[in-house]
């Protein structure tokens, strides 16, 4: 783990905060309003917290107590597993003719909804012939009916558009790879039939066996 897997844009804290006067937000998220700088800096020290300047551009600057240090940690980890799901999602690629008739057509859409649902991009594409490359009208009419088909599981990231003799459009997954991973082995085990005893397992509130004529 390097370095630069936890940089992240570092606010001004504490000293470092150089204005007259801040609007103070509590470390509750409770609005304080407009104070000095220096009864700011001294409510975070009685809470034994970080004064952080959270919007420099504001009239005045707005700056909140918190624990910077948790706050920093918290937000290079949100970074990382944003950049993991984005290296891990996988771009599956659905292609089309203009005329497709209905079977064809249910087929890549399902397909296309496993893929989404698993946590991967869909990028749909047109295959245009001929003529078919006068009419991109119909192409956007299709894509954008496949969209609304799989709307449930994905959202267009990119609209259609004309790359060569195709018509390209990018669907992403609602789900990030994890959730979707997480949320498959949910519905498996919720899915999973329970265990039978086995005829030589006994229920422990069995009855005892009552002794036979020669026992007695």
């Amino acid at each position: 783990m390097t370095t630069e897997e936890f940089r992240i844009s570092d606010p001004r804290t504490n000293d470092r905060i150089r204005v007259p006067e801040v609007r103070l937000v509590g470390p509750a998220g409770e609005q304080i309003g407009v104070v000095p700088i220096a009864m700011a800096l001294r409510l975070a020290a009685e809470a034994e917290l970080d004064l952080v300047e959270v919007a420099p551009n504001s009239k005045p600057p707005v700056a909140k107590i918190m624990d910077h240090g948790k706050f920093k940690y918290e937000a290079a980890q949100k970074a990382k597993e944003a950049r993991r799901n984005q290296a891990n999602t996988i771009l599956k690629e659905v292609r089309f003719r203009l005329k497709i008739d209905k079977h064809d057509y249910e087929t890549k859409r399902k397909r296309a909804e496993g893929f989404l649902q698993g946590g991967d991009k869909v990028k749909a594409m047109i295959l245009f012939r001929g003529r078919e490359q006068s009419r991109p009208d119909q192409g956007v009419r299709l894509l954008q009916r496949f969209a609304e088909d799989v709307s449930e599981w994905g959202s267009v990231e990119s609209t259609p558009t004309i790359d060569g003799r195709n018509m390209v459009m990018v669907i992403g997954p609602h789900k990030n790879k994890s959730e979707a991973k997480a949320e498959a082995e949910a519905r498996k085990a919720a899915n999973k039939p329970p265990k039978h005893p086995t005829s030589d397992e006994v229920p422990a509130d069995a009855p005892a066996e009552r002794p036979t004529e020669e026992s007695k």
